[in-house]
This record gives structure tokens, C-alpha cells and sequence, in this order.
């Protein structure tokens, strides 16, 4: 490291430089991309371009290529998820995401609902976590008949301690056990996440 003082604006060369008052400061004069790592790989990437990235940042989507066919009536369904497009950080697993630091994670989820019952009095989905629960409600008693396909949808920015989990559930209170959670490739079932800050 290099002192910062009243030299900083005259450098014509990059470098890192620690003021006086123990703040680190990054200089590139030569517009080339800056990396922080640790010896095995890069934990922060600032680019050129001004673009930043944070290869090691938790993130996940999972989604469905195989439908959950005629749903239990009257108890919380746990979604299944078989397909990852991508788990940076491996913290998803088993249809379940555990936190791998504590920190406030973005979690939203699709579910298409197919065959749904007008006859039931509610559909509940929700991402339960660890410290709490969020939940989206459809009264489908609204509908002149059974519905072919309805999407719902919820997110929420949860607090997560480190090993806290979080998953996807639907109940449908009353009615026949004839919804199916949609699998098909590309539909709207999906659950996705990431560590927010």
C-alpha cells in the first residue's frame, strides 16, 4: 500500500492507497478492470466498463419440468423443484435454499396452477422461512366455473440468519383434489433468489 495524501491527484498511475483515516481507496488511470479475490477465486469484479459483479454472491433459480398433479386438499404442499438453470454458491437443495451468511435475501415465486377448483374456499402459496412466512391468496368462489390455468405469484425481502431456510408451499383450503402445479418446460412455475445485502 501507498500513503494517500496530498499527492493523490497528481499520480497518473493506478494503485491502492490507505488515507489517513484507514479508508482504502482504488486509483485506475489506465481504464483496465479491478479484481479483489481471495487466492482461489475473484470475490469482486469492477470493470472498465463501470459494471460490477460479485461472482460468489448466493443466487439460485429452480423450476419445474414435471408436474405435481391433483395437490392435497386442507394441508400445506411442499413444491418440488428438478431442474437449477443455476445455484451460485450450492446453498439450494432438496426443493430447500439455506442462507449461507445472514444477510436480507430477495425470494420471489411463480406457481401456475392448473384444473382450479371454484369450489374451494381458498389457494394459499407462501416461501416459508425460518424466521417467518409470506403468503399470496386467491378466492377462486369468484369464478363462474373451474379454471383452466392461473398464475400466482409472491416476493418479499427476508431476513435470513446463516443455515435459515427457505422453501415453497400451496394449500387449497376445501374443494376436490384436482389442481395440478404446472411443470411444463418454460411455464411460470419457478422459485429464484439471492443475497440482496
Amino acid at each position: 500500500f501507498e500513503p494517500l495524501d496530498s499527492t493523490w491527484d497528481n499520480l497518473h498511475s493506478g494503485g491502492m492507497f490507505i488515507s489517513d483515516d484507514n479508508k482504502i481507496y482504488f486509483r485506475d488511470e489506465t481504464n483496465k478492470d479491478i479484481y479483489i479475490n481471495s487466492p482461489a477465486d475473484n470475490q469482486l469484479e469492477i470493470y472498465a466498463s463501470g459494471g460490477i459483479t460479485a461472482p460468489l454472491q448466493p443466487a439460485f433459480l429452480a423450476y419445474k419440468t414435471t408436474a405435481q398433479s391433483n395437490i392435497a386438499v386442507g394441508s400445506d404442499v411442499t413444491v418440488t423443484w428438478n431442474t437449477e438453470p443455476f445455484d451460485q454458491g450450492g446453498d439450494f437443495a432438496s426443493n430447500v435454499f439455506t442462507a449461507p451468511v445472514a444477510g436480507k435475501y430477495q425470494l420471489q415465486v411463480s406457481l401456475r396452477l392448473d384444473n382450479v377448483d371454484s369450489a374451494a374456499n381458498y389457494y394459499v402459496i407462501g416461501i416459508l422461512t425460518s424466521n417467518r412466512s409470506y403468503y399470496a391468496i386467491l378466492d377462486p368462489g369468484q369464478f363462474a366455473g373451474d379454471v383452466s390455468y392461473w398464475e400466482m405469484t409472491t416476493s418479499t425481502l427476508a431476513d435470513m440468519d446463516a443455515s435459515d431456510t427457505a422453501y415453497v408451499i400451496v394449500n387449497q383450503a376445501t374443494g376436490t383434489a384436482q389442481t395440478d402445479i404446472d411443470g411444463q418446460s418454460g411455464s411460470a412455475t419457478y422459485f429464484s433468489g439471492h443475497l440482496a445485502c
